[in-house]
């Protein structure tokens, strides 16, 4: 039952990093500076996510989130569906911090003690390549914002960027965020240049209970393209 569970937990670990810097520093344009069209900006972040092979990423959970018991989140990404990081989480009312490695099909994890646990691959196990599928992560996510508004420029960790505003419904969500049943509000920082990649995203997901704050899911992307190689533990 811990093993399902633990499972469970880094499957939404994994997923919800899949749309995306901390220290921001915001402007405002002005009359002669106008800012750009938040849905064109939206649509080239869309393309420029569909080319990604490789990222870094972080994920901070703030609030309770229905069903995901991670409170964070770190690791490296590649395309092809390998991942490896560390996820803090909370199980059955205890803080734990765990390795993962997914290499192939197959999820590794280490806790606390011991060494890595293979879990083979099958139905219901998330693949992580789903992140950076055209199809079915960051990409359609981006491309699939109504309501689009460019807010301000900011700096995100020394990277020039703009932040805009929108609305994603759920079926476009469900591949990088399984579970929600709602539409959620979405921020995206993309870089102010000629591609526009994505490089953070707060998603504003429901309260879990009736009163209290809703909590936001704030997710990075760095290191793009930066060569990672990821191989089953020893």
């Amino acid at each position: 039952m811990r093993v399902m569970l633990t499972r469970r937990v880094l499957i939404g670990a994994f997923a919800l990093t899949g749309a995306l810097a901390t220290g921001c520093s915001p402007s405002t344009g002005g009359t002669s500076n106008p800012l750009p069209d938040g849905q064109s900006l939206l649509r080239d972040a869309a393309d420029s996510a569909r080319t990604i092979n490789s990222a870094h990423f972080t994920l901070k959970v703030n609030g309770g989130v229905a069903n995901l018991p991670v409170t964070s989140a770190d690791g490296d990404l590649t395309r092809d569906g390998s991942a490896r990081g560390t996820a803090d989480m909370v199980e059955f009312g205890q803080r734990l911090r765990l390795d993962f490695v997914v290499a192939g099909k197959t999820l590794y994890i280490k806790g606390p003690t011991g060494g890595f646990q293979a879990i083979p691959g099958g139905t219901g196990i998330y693949d992580p390549s789903a992140i950076l599928d055209p199809e079915r992560g960051v990409a359609k996510v981006l491309a699939s914002v109504s309501g689009a508004r460019t807010e301000a420029k900011e700096t995100v960790d020394g990277i020039a960027t703009d932040r805009v505003t929108g609305r994603v419904g759920r079926e476009a969500v469900a591949g990088v965020v399984p579970g929600i049943n709602s539409d959620v509000d979405v921020t995206f920082w993309v870089r102010d240049d000629g591609k526009h990649q994505p490089v953070r995203a707060s998603i504003k997901l429901p309260a879990v209970n009736q009163g209290e704050p809703a909590p936001t899911v704030d997710m990075t992307l760095a290191d793009v393209d930066k060569p990672v190689t990821i191989t089953p533990p020893a």
